[in-house]
């Protein structure tokens, strides 16, 4: 194999293992929280596409792209929003929360590894300038979410629950949402 190829499959990998992270993430079920995790997630793929293709990363000017492209929309804030409300709220709110978390995560992966694999910098994109391509991703990504989630495959279980562990520890959540999660992926795992 090929160098290039290998760090497509490689930079191929930790996109789809960021959509992944933050389909769970989006499982948290207190508002904002979750889009604090997935928000960390997000900026943890960005960085890891960047080292693959040796690009220059700033964290401060990640976080910026990522809240224009990603962060304000109605439909992240409304999905996490409506878990506040008990019961049906909280299942309609962790669904659509999901479906979007992992399709926004796959947008910007998608759009900055193209970025990063012509040699650029994070300082050489603008939200601005590839804000229709993020919108045509998304809807790319929401395939790519159903696919996923048909998968159903358990052994991204115990990856999930070590990035949950990251997060926790950074203090992105907390002990009480890493142990809510970390139980609901067990529940999958041993089918119960």
């Amino acid at each position: 194999m090929e160098p290039n190829e290998e760090k497509k499959l490689n930079v191929e990998s930790i996109i789809k293992n960021h959509v992944i992270y933050s389909m769970t993430a989006a499982m948290i079920p207190v508002p904002l929280v979750d889009i604090s995790a997935i928000t960390v997630i997000q900026l943890d793929m960005i960085k890891q596409i960047a080292n693959a293709y040796g690009a220059q990363y700033d964290h401060d000017a990640g976080k910026s792209l990522v809240s224009s492209l990603a962060g304000a929309t109605l439909a992240r804030v409304g999905a996490s929003a409506i878990k506040a409300i008990p019961g049906v709220g909280t299942i309609i709110g962790i669904s659509a929360q999901v479906a979007f978390s992992g399709a926004s995560t796959y947008a910007l992966g998608k759009i900055f590894d193209a970025h990063f694999s012509n040699k650029n910098s994070i300082f050489d994109i603008s939200a601005q300038s590839v804000k229709a391509k993020y919108e045509e991703l998304l809807e790319k990504g929401k395939e790519v979410v159903r696919g996923l989630a048909d998968e159903k495959k358990t052994e991204d279980i115990p990856a999930t629950i070590a990035k949950l562990k990251e997060l926790r520890d950074s203090g992105a959540i907390s002990e009480e949402d890493f142990e809510r999660a970390k139980n609901k992926l067990l529940e999958k795992l041993t089918g119960s």
